[in-house]
């Protein structure tokens, strides 16, 4: 995807200078530095409360495998 973005005039000399010595382009020395970056964020993991229910199973003739059955039940039929 193309972008514009606004870089301080030394780093991207320093970029320049990198993509040179590496022999490759700025675009690969951005896309790594943001990988990079990227790679050493934490993500927050909030905890989820799940309801749970307790009961005597499925009802006689219900088959989980059978979507069409299951919707026809939903809606009454």
């Amino acid at each position: 995807m193309r972008t514009t973005i606004d870089i301080d005039d030394q780093l991207l000399l320093y970029a320049k200078h990198q993509a040179v010595e590496q022999g490759c382009t700025i675009k690969q020395i951005m896309e790594d530095a943001l990988r990079d970056f990227f790679s050493h964020q934490t993500l927050e993991h909030k905890a989820v409360s799940l309801t749970t229910f307790s009961g005597q199973g499925l009802k006689p003739g219900i088959n989980l495998d059978n979507s069409q059955s299951l919707n026809d039940i939903m809606d009454g039929y």
